[in-house]
């Protein structure tokens, strides 16, 4: 007991000495207000000049700082949009300080381009940005869906509540070639390795910033960053105090006559607060729920055609890109041939039948939700040091699009660190852990639907074709023939909303794959990761070193890796390093950075960037660069094993390749099997080669520039080159025989692939505070092999345009955007085909309460309600409309 009581009494003398220090110094305090509005300014650094000590305003615009020494200090006032000031302070009287409006454009400061601060304008690479006043002002429903309008940026909506962000090609649902981290977190779900949106991570009020920096980015952020990196930052509780909430009722599904309209509700809330400017904490939460978007989308596809066909439910072979089930098919013909009535068999007649489908819309679960839950604590070390802890908490209903469909219920992700930052430097640990919770595939619930009250081999089928062969025999047609035989073998169908339906249903929800639809994903990731810039060390250069360490441990139970026997780790390790110098009295940065990764399945990749800086004019600036980047096979794609049932899909690894005898000599890749049916080719067997990491070269230049402090002007040009490209292999063993298997294997593809493209944005200050800006992008894929599924799925051109004004009378704001793409040719693994064209207006007006540190907002996305998909196979996107108060939001 008596050293128990030794130790805590240490611990309490630590703990109040900061407070002895302080007390023998002085104090300081004051409030800060807008030369311009009179408005209070929140969040700005107030700092002792020659010293480390400082301070933030709080949400009512007032600081109290207390340092060692005496009077007479000159504090140093700084926030972005504002001229910095200093202050010379005499005594312990409060001042009152009025800050001047300053030019903002180009003048944000990013750290995403070299892990070190930089003005966005001297950045050596493509970099956007999303700054508070971005966010608060946003048309768009949420601060990530507002991404979308950034230069560059491609977007697939899978959901409501799952949105994936892409750069420079390669974008799907579930973007496995960008990496996006939350505070330093990787934020992906270890089993996918993509990001689930945001349904984990930051709360709309705590975002600070977020920068995306487009294109490779591997040479400092690691695997994953082949065509972009997404940092969000949240806001710093010794910064940001104080109260903050935000109410957004909407409504969508308007004129929607199969849904009508339904309420969209979107709440936030956060709390912050710092004690004697040492311990701090936060504490955020937000809840979003409505009624998804419907995929319904029921033109006929074929699958070995590999797009949309003529036809609908009548065709006795309509497989419904929304209708699930009918995926399993027979050719009637050659059963009746082989039961002797080939003579009853119609001339010209389609010989596949289908099973009946069901709507995605019986199938999933279309009551969206996301609940997100935040909280840090911070201690100061020093006055640049901070201990943290940190824990971020998701849970959401919403819809994937892989393969197949898949309905997200009750997923659970939870992040948890703790991290020690200076200045400059940072070492953390984190862990992110994730829980499908009741997730299913519909596509396989809908398929085991049937086949749970009629099997097809034993007795749907069998049924059909008796009732079709006795129907041709008595004369009928074969419109007649089909119909009725269809009928027959339909009798007793499972309805859905029927007892016998949901009896079904939840039968086969609960068992896992592949007696059922459930898929069990409960992988983790952890992740130790640390960084040093020399800064103060060394003054000749800026030199930066860091290493990771990665280890997933892939769970699923069998029913999504080859996990049958127990989990699966994966370990990978990493460091890397960064020297940036100036020449010539900075007119010329160079940059150079390498990285070097190892996987334990795999072998290791140095990925080296070098870019470079030329200041040809105050505020103008010429960038080059070249960039690496690699990914090494996702997790999915080292050790998938799953049987959808229209093919099996199986990881890229050795182990694999011998499981399935893949290079046995009955194994033959699809073009193989085409030309040989052709009489063009010889029926050669598929041989396995060694699965191998992706990479890319990328080279870029580019201008960025501000012109009389108001024209901002960004504009470049980019080539890449990819090798080892991973791609998806369709393989047949043993075909046109009762043994056929097809396989989906993870696989390199022989030919280097090729992207290139330009962009341009402008942003231009007008009179009387009007901002008016523009991109447009232009992005081609170059030297495709023959029947090589790249899953590009970017347009060739797509542009934004946009007007704000967000100072009408010191409290009154708009924002009106316009985004169009043009028409483009898609690939997924789950449906190929072209994507119309889409261009939608969002638009929001806003009036500030500066007395009740209030905002109100009205606003929509889509306002004209002009229905669109931007993924084949997913839910058509209509009108949100919404309404919004947020108290202490700007």
């Amino acid at each position: 007991m008596r050293k128990l009581a030794t130790i805590v009494g240490i611990i309490a003398c630590i703990g109040l000495l900061p407070a002895a220090v302080a007390a023998q110094g002085v104090t300081v305090s004051g409030t800060i207000h807008s030369a311009a509005s009179g408005d209070v300014v929140p969040a700005v650094t107030v700092t002792v000049k020659g010293t480390s000590a400082g301070t933030f305003t709080s949400d009512r615009g007032f600081f109290r700082l207390t340092v060692p020494g005496h009077f007479p200090l000159t504090l140093v006032i700084s926030s972005v949009g504002f001229a910095t000031k200093e202050i010379l302070v005499t005594s312990s009287e409060p001042v009152a300080i009025n800050l001047d409006m300053a030019p903002t454009l180009g003048q944000e400061v990013v750290v995403s381009a070299t892990r070190v601060p930089v003005k966005i304008l001297e950045s050596p690479v493509s970099i956007e940005r999303l700054g508070h006043a971005d966010i608060v002002e946003t048309p768009s429903a949420s601060f990530y869906d507002a991404l979308g309008h950034l230069n560059g940026v491609d977007v697939v909506n899978a959901s409501m509540t799952f949105t994936s962000l892409g750069t420079r090609g390669f974008n799907s649902s579930g973007n496995t070639r960008m990496n996006q981290l939350t505070d330093g977190m990787d934020n992906q779900a270890p089993g996918l390795n993509f990001s689930v949106g945001n349904i984990v991570g930051l709360t709309e009020l705590d975002v600070d910033n977020v920068e995306l920096l487009s294109g490779a980015s591997s040479a400092l952020y690691g695997s994953g960053g082949m065509n972009g990196t997404l940092l969000i930052t949240g806001k710093d509780p010794f910064k940001y105090q104080g109260l903050s909430v935000q109410v957004k009722q909407g409504v969508n599904h308007v004129g929607d006559p199969d849904v009508g309209a339904k309420p969209y509700y979107d709440w936030q809330i956060r709390y912050a607060q710092a004690f004697n400017n040492r311990f701090a904490f936060k504490l955020s939460g937000q809840y979003i729920a409505g009624t998804d978007w419907e995929a319904n989308d029921y033109s006929n596809y074929s699958q070995q055609a590999g797009h949309i066909i003529p036809g609908d439910r009548s065709l006795s072979s309509y497989n419904g890109v929304n209708y699930y089930g009918d995926e399993i098919n027979f050719n009637v013909n050659q059963a009746m041939r082989a039961n002797g009535l080939g003579a009853l068999i119609p001339a010209g007649q389609d010989s596949i039948v289908s099973r009946t489908g069901y709507r995605e819309k019986d199938l999933v679960d279309y009551n969206t939700f996301n609940l997100k839950l935040d909280g840090v604590l911070s201690y100061k070390i020093t006055n640049t040091t901070v201990a943290s802890v940190t824990a971020y908490y998701g849970i959401a209903n919403t819809v994937y699009t892989g393969s197949d469909r898949y309905d997200l219920k009750n997923v659970k992700i939870g992040q948890y660190k703790a991290e020690v930052k200076g200045r400059h430097f940072y070492v953390r640990a984190y862990t992110t852990q994730e829980n499908s919770g009741d997730s299913y595939n519909a596509t396989v619930m809908a398929q085991l639907i049937n086949e749970s009250w009629s099997p097809t081999k034993t007795q749907w089928a069998p049924t059909y074709i008796n009732t079709y062969a006795t129907e041709l025999a008595t004369g009928h047609s074969y419109a007649v023939s089909q119909a009725a035989a269809r009928a027959a073998a339909d009798a007793n169908r499972l309805v859905p909303g029927s007892a016998g339906w949901d009896a079904a249903f939840n039968t086969l929800k609960g068992r896992a794959i592949p007696q059922g639809a459930l898929f069990v994903d409960r992988t983790n990731l952890y992740v130790a990761d640390a960084m040093y810039d020399f800064a103060d060390v060394f003054k000749w250069a800026d030199i930066t070193v860091g290493a990771t360490y990665k280890r997933y441990v892939l769970n699923s139970k069998g029913t999504l890796f080859a996990d049958t026997a127990g989990t699966i780790p994966i370990n990978e390790e990493g460091a890397y390093a960064q020297i940036q110098k100036g020449f010539f009295d900075d007119l010329l940065k160079i940059t150079v950075a390498g990285r070097y990764d190892k996987n334990e399945n795999f072998k290791g990749r140095f990925t080296p960037r070098v870019t470079g800086l030329i200041k040809v004019a105050k505020d103008q600036n010429i960038r080059l660069s070249f960039q690496t980047a690699y990914r090494f096979p996702s997790t999915q794609n080292q050790y998938i094993d799953l049987n959808t049932g229209q093919a099996r899909l199986i990881g890229g690894l050795p182990q694999f390749a011998n499981a399935y005898n893949i290079s046995g000599g009955y194994t033959f890749d699809t073009a193989t099997l085409n030309h040989y049916a052709a009489g063009t080719g010889q029926l050669t067997p598929y041989k396995y080669q060694t699965f191998k990491p992706e990479s890319v070269n990328s080279y870029e230049l580019g201008y960025k520039g501000v012109i009389d402090n108001k024209l901002l002007i960004d504009l470049f040009g980019f080539y890449a080159q990819y090798t080892n490209f991973i791609t998806t292999a369709v393989l047949v063993q043993y075909p046109s025989t009762a043994q056929q298997q097809i396989l989906e294997m993870a696989v390199n593809s022989n030919t280097k692939v090729n992207t290139y493209g330009s962009g341009l944005s402008l942003d231009y200050l007008l009179p009387s505070g009007f901002i008016a800006g523009g991109n447009v992008l232009f992005n081609k894929l170059s030297n495709v092999q023959a029947g090589l599924v790249t899953f590009f799925n970017t347009p060739e051109w797509k542009f934004n345009i946009s007007l704000a004004n967000y100072t009408i009378a010191k409290k009154f704001g708009f924002n009106v955007t316009y985004r169009w793409q043009e028409k483009t040719q898609t690939e997924n693994t789950f449906i190929s085909g072209p994507l119309p064209e889409i261009g939608t207006w969002d638009a929001q007006v806003s009036m500030k309460l500066p007395q009740i540190h209030s905002m109100i907002k009205i606003g929509g996305t889509n306002i004209f309600n002009k229905y669109y998909v931007n993924e084949l196979g997913g839910p058509s996107i209509g009108g949100l409309y919404y309404i919004s108060f947020g108290y202490n939001v700007f």
